[in-house]
């Protein structure tokens, strides 16, 4: 049995993959002397970070935040967005189900118009074209009218300049379901930076932008996407995620602005960035931004996005059901737990750690900190939070009364989305420097600490095919935004008695073992369903 007299804390080190190849990777390329030092002198193993290992339909999909901090938290393995919402379509239960019956039926009976919005890419990330194009064929099928399409443009999750590789066969898509009794256009878009998809009310105004772009039809008119895509890239420089909104009109105006009496899906079935458009659309109340006029809308998002909160109240799939949780069995033990993020991933350390589930298993055994993130693009500042989030830790922890303490460092992963290797080279010396406080702190007190990653993303920031570096056509590295397939790292950092008492299992594990480690440091039995522990007592 193991006893230690300061916290068992698990850092994580969000977008920090391995790879072992320099070129393009921030994370070998950055001056690390902590973490140098702690693969050379402590237990470590890899750990699988992306597909099935996260509950992804294929091991061809890159692992991310939402599901990456949901394994941890959980203790075991869960069919995720993606997967669930493939399951629902192949087995044709989305459309037997309540939310679509519904929408659908609120469109026959107003003969209106039903609007997807969503990010319009075959990332997997939080969303699937696929699964937008399955609804469009049943919408057809079910003798629907009138479609339109608001798409927010990807570049993150996928290549930061590739909007027409889905935008063209797209609109040869629409061609091909469009007839005389089904009128489908794109409507309006622009960045996922720039509109709708903002999360944990770090910037309104990116709704607000949303919400005047797809519903009011406020903004700068195109006769179709490809041109609003052409032209900004031409005036703007710009990359997908950061493209401004447009209106797609004709000789009548906006194509598709959302009136009374009609049906809208929020496509997305990752719920961070989902939330604030769908409290827009259902909160009569929100008074966050003006929204100057108020449709009466038959609303629903792929799944519910938050299920304490019920929002939205109207979904198409059901969302994993995750119990049994590490926060929620650590406080049925008594056992008192801190968490820390700055904005942009503290929803994670809570939300999705806890199972998709919002509030705190115990008031009083548990205490969250939100250390507010900068409105500023974060490869001009790739520092972002992170000194603030590390004072907050230590203040914390000094107070002795946390046995078990989750941390996330948001810059790997937020200023890796953003292509700039210098700046993520930064962003992981940032976070470099930070272990070089916090460790000590953590010998002082008597603890341990697991170090360790939710997904890669500043381990490779160059495109890769086939082992080469893509250039683009000035001859420079093709920049790549998108999350990683490459494992993290799990470092068992142990200065206490305990150290000689486990060693690291050989095996392959993935982000879902590190629960019952966690649980089994703290003298806790693993609860029956969990995967096993990485480490094992000698």
């Amino acid at each position: 049995m193991f006893s230690y007299r300061g916290p068992v804390v698990t850092v994580v080190m969000d977008g920090v993959g391995i790879r072992q190849s320099e070129e393009g990777n921030a994370v070998k390329l950055a001056y690390t002397p902590v973490l140098d030092r702690l693969f050379q002198n402590y237990k470590h193993t890899s750990l699988k970070a992306h597909g099935t290992a996260v509950g992804l339909p294929t091991d061809d999909d890159m692992g991310n935040s939402e599901v990456g901090h949901n394994a941890i938290g959980a203790g075991a393995v869960y069919s995720q967005g993606a997967k669930l919402v493939n399951e629902s379509i192949e087995s044709g239960n989305m459309f037997r189900a309540k939310g679509w019956t519904e929408i659908i039926a609120n469109v026959r009976k107003n003969d209106s118009t039903l609007h997807f919005i969503g990010l319009f890419s075959d990332g997997n990330v939080h969303s699937h074209i696929n699964h937008l194009k399955a609804m469009i064929s049943q919408a057809k099928e079910e003798k629907v009218g009138r479609v339109r399409i608001h798409i927010l443009l990807d570049g993150r999750d996928v290549g930061e300049t590739s909007a027409l590789d889905y935008v063209c066969p797209f609109e040869e898509f629409l061609n091909g379901i469009r007839s005389d009794s089904f009128d489908v256009r794109i409507a309006s878009g622009g960045g996922r930076m720039n509109i709708t998809m903002d999360r944990y009310e770090a910037d309104w105004s990116m709704v607000e932008r949303g919400w005047n772009t797809h519903v009011l039809g406020e903004g700068r008119q195109f006769d179709t996407a490809q041109h609003a895509i052409e032209t900004y890239r031409d005036e703007t420089g710009c990359i997908d995620q950061d493209l401004p909104p447009f209106v797609i009109a004709d000789e009548n105006g906006p194509v598709g602005t959302v009136e009374d009496g009609d049906s809208v899906i929020f496509f997305n079935f990752r719920g961070d960035r989902a939330l604030e458009i769908s409290r827009a659309f259902e909160d009569k109340d929100l008074n966050t931004f003006s929204r100057k006029r108020f449709p009466d809308v038959c609303y629903a998002g792929m799944l519910q996005y938050d299920g304490d909160l019920g929002i939205p109240s109207r979904f198409l799939v059901e969302p994993p059901s995750i119990s049994n949780t590490m926060g929620e069995l650590l406080a049925k033990n008594g056992i008192p737990q801190l968490a820390v993020a700055e904005t942009q991933k503290f929803g994670h350390v809570t939300y999705f750690w806890n199972g998709n589930r919002s509030g705190k298993f115990s008031e009083e055994l548990e205490t969250y900190i939100e250390v507010k993130s900068d409105v500023v693009p974060f490869e001009q500042r790739p520092w972002m939070k992170a000194a603030e989030v590390t004072d907050a830790l230590i203040s914390e922890i000094k107070s002795g009364k946390y046995k078990y303490v989750r941390v996330n460092f948001a810059n790997g992963d937020m200023v890796g989305h953003t292509g700039n290797l210098a700046a993520a080279r930064i962003a992981v010396e940032t976070v470099d420097l930070c272990l070089s406080r916090i460790l000590p702190v953590i010998d002082a007190l008597g603890g341990m600490a697991i170090i360790t990653a939710d997904h890669g993303n500043a381990d490779e920031m160059y495109e890769i095919k086939k082992g080469k570096v893509v250039l683009s056509k000035d001859g420079t590295p093709k920049a790549k935004t998108a999350h990683t397939l490459n494992p993290v790292p799990c470092i068992f950092y142990d200065n206490t008695e305990n150290k000689d008492k486990y060693t690291v299992k050989d095996g392959n594990f993935g982000l879902s073992n590190i629960a019952a480690s966690v649980v089994k440091l703290l003298g806790i039995d693993k609860p029956e369903g969990w995967d096993e522990s990485i480490i094992e007592s000698v």
